[in-house]
């Protein structure tokens, strides 16, 4: 492994688990990681939707805004456990659709593994794979890990 990329979500619990395995296992190799979180546009245009109504943040929302939030959460995630840790780390926030965005962006850097999220769902402990994490596992070329949190 020479580079890879983390998604991070909000969910701390989740996140910081996996960034935390995904830093370990960068540090020892010597390999550099990307940290990730993508805004889904849904949210986006919500958000841009309420500041119009509201007047807020001179009611605009910019695309440029939103990807500066992102990047901010993707530092957030990482801060603590990046700290403690030598190991190169690059923060990366987009506005658009997380399984799309997150291996187009993992191509472009270069990076041949991912570590995502993935809910336990079931009593015995068996990884439930929603959507975007198997759209992931299937169309990103190279090795994904799959951190299991607890619904």
């Amino acid at each position: 492994m020479e580079k890879a990329l983390a998604v991070v979500r909000m969910d701390t619990g989740a996140t910081e688990a996996l960034v935390e395995e995904a830093v370990e296992l960068c540090e020892g190799v010597d390999a550099e990681l990307v940290l990730l979180h993508v805004m889904p546009e849904d949210e986006y245009e919500d958000r841009m939707a309420t500041r119009l109504e509201t007047g807020s943040g001179g009611g605009t929302f910019s695309i440029d805004e939103a990807e500066r939030e992102a990047t901010h959460i993707a530092k957030e995630a990482g801060r603590r456990v990046v700290e403690e840790h030598d190991v190169d780390v690059e923060y990366r926030g987009v506005v658009g659709r997380l399984e799309q965005d997150a291996i187009e962006i993992a191509e472009d850097e270069g990076c041949d593994h991912m570590f995502i999220s993935g809910r336990r769902r079931s009593p015995s402990g068996k990884a439930f794979f929603g959507d975007v994490t198997q759209r992931i596992l299937l169309n990103f070329d190279g090795l994904v890990t799959v951190s299991l949190y607890d619904e």
